[in-house]
């Protein structure tokens, strides 16, 4: 996973790339889930669920960063996962940069809207006089 790091150096989180490490923290942050429930939320949210081999290397990665911890229930192999302080700091984190860049790119879009659209109507008042 490609990792981000603070203004301090520390290993905040994410798979920006993907945004699947950020979706798994989100998510973690409503409530401790297992893997199989989190590929169903995924799913629901987003209409597409992702694999095995896609969510649970994600969730090692996760945990191995401290993001998240795992537990292993005592009825069968389901391990839950919660969200630990640190991830929620990676969460709270990514939920900035996320807000930062799409409201970027949403002004920019917009501006760039408004200046086509001034156009013609500059060239027509051009035109009038």
């Amino acid at each position: 996973m490609r990792r981000f790091y603070g203004y301090n150096g520390n290993n905040y989180c994410c798979d920006m790339r993907g945004m699947l490490g950020f979706l798994i923290l989100f998510l973690l942050s409503k409530k401790p889930m297992h893997g199989q429930e989190i590929a169903d939320e995924i799913a629901r949210r987003k209409g597409e669920k992702p694999s095995p081999g896609t969510i649970y290397p994600a969730l090692k990665n996760l945990r191995e960063m401290g993001s998240i911890s795992s537990e292993d229930e005592k009825e069968g192999k389901t391990i839950t996962y919660t969200l630990t302080e640190r991830g929620q700091n990676a969460l709270r984190i990514s939920k900035r940069r996320f807000i930062r860049i799409f409201l970027e790119s949403f002004l920019r879009a917009n501006q760039k809207q408004a200046t086509t659209q001034r156009t013609p109507s500059a060239r027509s008042l051009n035109s009038i006089t």
